[in-house]
């Protein structure tokens, strides 16, 4: 489902949600933390992974990213000053246990039990995903990572550890972010850590992150019953590039690629057809009660979404025939054929998110969601020690109009949070791309609130009706 959507018609200041919906920002360790071999933090893949020439955009690395493991005091200050409700962030595996198994790091631990206390003695609820995609090198070296099995039970062994430390005082729970991205850009395309390029690999590592999902989520539940738990997944609604039945159906089969591939098995114990059968060549074993595992009862589903992509039907292109738009990383944000594009290169689309919580609502159950990512990288500038960002502006008040209208359309959502807090590491592309409701001086540390920021803060303390 689409639906048309004018910007310059929509009336903003009609923005409202209840009052107990959350409003936050959120991060992740390796993008924001530095301090990567620091009390005793272990190296991760993609400390491993930023450092082989040709990876990262620009040649940056996140050894010192925003300092977040020094600077925390200071952000979640900002945090307060932005009227956050809530802040989702993500905890190091390998500052933690920094071989992935075994010994336990009580440095590392303390850092977060810090990090929680402060954020509560702030008013501000931790919303803590436990695997943000900075895998323990060490695991990767010993097991191929989570091509193993075995790697999905030590994520259990990982989980108890902090659930275990953080659990009387957090109560909000992610067990991994984006599998799909995980497993496609590190595995398929080989584009981020650990830099794999199989789809034999794609599809072990897709099974085997859900596995560790759901072994997660009885690990949380098992230690406090009453946190809540869930996953966040990423989903990017892939329509057909005109209105041939080729298109119609090249469109559905990048769906089900793309988004249903994790919502499936989440919520129906199976994967979507006819695409996993296509696939057969590739698929790994499922083993007896695999699917029971990973389609176990969780509390929410985050949802992660940026933009929408197109497909097209192919002859050429093996298996099911499919090619989807995307122009890749972009030099700069552009406009063309007066669409809004990000320097990320992805189109400004709103309706994007309508659609996702929709299909949430309508083919899995209409459960509890969290939007735990949705923001935009613009070419900021600071001017006068201001950076006005009103492209950023425009793109939220855009896509939580959209979030509005699935709601009052009876879609169980709770809570949106930015992606991000603080300009950060942005994965391959490095630090050049800023998605920051913060501005971040990476040589000096400075922060500055842009416009977006103080707009958000504006938006938290006037929409709850």
């Amino acid at each position: 489902m689409s639906i048309v959507f004018n910007l310059k018609e929509l009336a903003m200041d009609t923005i409202r949600f209840p009052e107990n919906f959350l409003f936050g920002a959120a991060t992740a360790a390796f993008q924001i933390e530095g301090a990567c071999a620091e009390d005793g933090k272990g190296p991760s893949t993609w400390d491993h992974f930023t450092g082989i020439k040709g990876k990262i955009r620009g040649g940056s690395n996140a050894l010192r990213a925003c300092e977040h493991y020094h600077r925390y005091p200071e952000d979640i200050a900002i945090m307060k000053e932005m009227n956050l409700d809530a802040y989702r962030f993500s905890v190091s595996w390998p500052r933690i246990m920094p071989d992935g198994e075994g010994a336990v790091n009580n440095k590392g631990l303390d850092f977060y039990s810090r990090l929680v206390d402060s954020l509560l003695d702030a008013g501000i609820e931790p919303f803590i995903t436990l695997f943000h995609w900075d895998l323990p090198l060490a695991l990767q070296k010993k097991y191929r990572g989570f091509e193993n099995r075995t790697v999905s039970r030590l994520f259990a062994d990982y989980a108890a550890v902090v659930v275990g430390h953080l659990g009387d005082r957090v109560k909000n729970w992610i067990t991994i972010n984006e599998p799909w991205e995980y497993s496609c850009m590190g595995h398929l395309l080989g584009e981020h850590a650990p830099g794999r390029m199989s789809p034999w690999a794609f599809f072990r590592v897709m099974h085997n992150v859900l596995l560790a999902h759901g072994y997660g989520m009885q690990v949380i539940k098992g230690l406090y019953p009453e946190s809540r738990a869930g996953i966040t997944v990423s989903m990017t609604p892939v329509q057909p590039m005109t209105g041939s039945e080729k298109d119609a159906w090249s469109a559905m089969m990048a769906n089900q690629f793309m988004n249903h591939i994790t919502l499936s098995p989440l919520y129906r114990g199976v994967y979507p057809e006819p695409f996993w059968s296509k696939m057969k060549a590739f698929t790994p074993r499922i083993a007896d009660g695999d699917m029971i595992l990973i389609s176990q009862k969780s509390d929410f589903i985050g949802l992660n979404n940026y933009q929408r992509e197109r497909a097209m039907h192919k002859w050429y292109i093996p298996f099911f025939k499919t090619w989807v738009t995307g122009s890749g990383i972009a030099e700069r944000d552009f406009v063309r054929d007066g669409i809004q594009y990000t320097s990320m290169g992805w189109e400004v689309h709103p309706p994007c998110i309508y659609d996702c919580l929709k299909t949430i609502q309508t083919e899995y159950g209409n459960p509890p969601v969290y939007i735990t990512e949705n923001g935009a990288a613009f070419d900021d500038i600071v001017t006068d020690g201001m950076v006005h960002d009103e492209k950023r502006i425009d793109y939220l008040k855009g896509y939580l109009a959209m979030v509005q209208k699935a709601k009052t359309e009876g879609a169980d959502v709770r809570g949106y949070f930015v992606w991000s807090l603080l300009d950060n590491f942005e994965w391959a592309a490095g630090l050049g791309k800023r998605f920051g409701l913060v501005y971040v001086d990476y040589e000096t540390q400075k922060r500055i609130i842009k416009d977006s920021g103080r707009w958000y803060a504006s938006l938290i303390s006037s929409s709850k009706v």
